[in-house]
């Protein structure tokens, strides 16, 4: 009872913390769901249900309490036909776009939450790496929808299919938002090079409006005191 009660403490002090650690973990076990689509969807409303819960504890409006619930529910209610058989193309596209409306959301709300405060929290160092990792996913659910609605949107020459595999398109996804260009996946359909260059110009205003903030709430604390010294 002792350890819930700390956990819970953690968890309520640092809930970016554990979104970015649960992020991080969905990761690492698409290692082992590589070529796996039902456990992959099953992962997939893992993550959505993280993000429920982060929802709940970061304090938003009742309006993103609201899509965000509604964004939530979607994608986990259709990830879970997937992960019982129903993946027909109309489904998993219906689930993309609500999973990538639930990461597109918690990543707003998270950048709510940054800008709401004053001074520098621990949480709010955690918040930015989160809503890195959030865009990352959202782009990389926006990517599959492209590819299933115009097939051969992306050329891979590891494998040459109209389709490429979910953890090749969420590589692309860090690629182009860090701008390291390390992905051998290339968007040749015009939607898919639109979708590139908008992740591109998100990666580039991220930086520099994270960043930029960031550094104001770390030199606030130490602007005041200067001021009090001089008093």
């Amino acid at each position: 009872m002792q350890t819930l009660k700390l956990f819970w403490k953690n968890f309520r002090v640092l809930p970016s913390a554990w979104l970015l650690l649960v992020q991080l973990a969905l990761l690492i076990l698409a290692v082992f769901t590589y070529s796996d689509s039902e456990y992959r969807a099953l992962t997939w409303s893992l993550g959505v249900l993280a993000l429920l819960i982060i929802a709940k504890v970061i304090r938003q409006t009742p309006v993103f309490t609201f899509w965000g619930l509604f964004f939530v529910v979607g994608a986990f209610a259709f990830s879970i036909l997937i992960f019982a058989g129903y993946d027909n193309k109309t489904i998993q596209i219906t689930a993309y776009s609500f999973e990538a409306l639930a990461y597109f959301y918690a990543a707003y709300g998270l950048l709510r939450y940054m800008f709401a405060d004053r001074y520098l929290t621990k949480d709010e160092l955690f918040a930015a790496g989160a809503v890195f990792t959030l865009i990352a996913w959202a782009f990389a659910f926006l990517y599959s929808i492209c590819q299933l609605l115009l097939p051969n949107s992306f050329q891979n020459p590891n494998n040459p299919q109209e389709l490429q595999r979910w953890l090749d398109l969420l590589f692309l996804s860090f690629s182009l938002q860090s701008a390291t260009g390390l992905s051998d996946l290339l968007p040749i359909r015009p939607a898919a090079r639109v979708l590139a260059m908008l992740q591109m110009f998100c990666g580039v205003m991220y930086l520099a409006v994270i960043v930029s903030r960031l550094i104001a709430l770390q030199y606030i604390p130490h602007s005041n005191a200067q001021s009090t010294d001089k008093e």
